[in-house]
């Protein structure tokens, strides 16, 4: 018997209570498991890294609070194609993993992400010191080079040679460019250097410079990518 002090509710009141509690417990588990399959659903099946626009949103927040030290990344690997050619298509895609594993750890302890842009393309966003931007990405790309394990064994290429990814690394520091100016200008002008690298018009660790962030585009893509020339005409 409750005392006379006591509150007394309704049984109704009760009875709505004790409904109402497992149905707000279910709405929040359903809540949790929506936001988990987005999050997945946002992620690469082949490297678990987040896209586009995860990049390009961590690149806006980072270019407004810590400018000085944003550098954007564009990766490329070198001779992909190669690869699947000669030894399939499995192999290629255990190579573009392992890549975008170790960028992703290599970003990572550097306040950053990795992401993939599609296909053997990978970008990133990290904090790091001007002065020590390329001795860092230099390094980066002897780690990109290491040899590739699958399932415990070293996967061998050509003439029995053992596989070393190589990747083409283009970087862009935030502060070259104005004040304002958006991640995907920041993520062009590392894109272009990138480009410049690969063709051998710029020597590895070549930064961008404020020109790399306003070439022209070709129906939105930049020129030398598949598909541009046919775009042109």
């Amino acid at each position: 018997m409750p005392g006379p002090g006591a509150l007394r509710l309704p049984t109704r009141t009760l009875l709505i209570t004790a409904t109402a509690l497992p149905l707000a417990l279910a709405v929040v588990a359903d809540d949790v498991r929506v936001r988990r399959q987005l999050h997945t659903a946002r992620r690469d099946p082949l490297t678990g890294l987040p896209g586009r626009d995860i990049l390009m949103h961590r690149i806006d927040r980072l270019a407004h609070t810590r400018r000085e030290l944003l550098h954007v990344l564009v990766c490329d690997a070198d001779g992909l194609k190669t690869v699947n050619d000669s030894l399939g298509h499995a192999t290629g895609d255990v190579l573009i993993a392992a890549v975008g594993r170790r960028l992703s750890t290599w970003a990572a302890g550097r306040s950053g992400i990795a992401a993939r842009l599609g296909g053997d393309e990978f970008g990133a966003a990290v904090l790091m010191p001007p002065a020590a931007a390329v001795r860092e990405v230099l390094a980066l790309r002897e780690v990109l080079a290491q040899p590739i394990r699958h399932e415990g064994q070293l996967l061998h290429g050509i003439e029995g040679q053992v596989l070393r990814p190589s990747v083409s690394i283009g970087i862009a520091r935030a502060t070259v460019l104005p004040e304002g100016v958006g991640a995907s200008r920041i993520l062009r002008s590392a894109d272009v250097a990138m480009y410049r690298v690969k063709t051998g018009e710029q020597p590895v660790g070549y930064r961008a410079a404020r020109r790399d962030a306003y070439v022209p585009a070709v129906h939105g893509r930049r020129p030398g990518r598949p598909g541009t020339a046919l775009a042109a005409r």
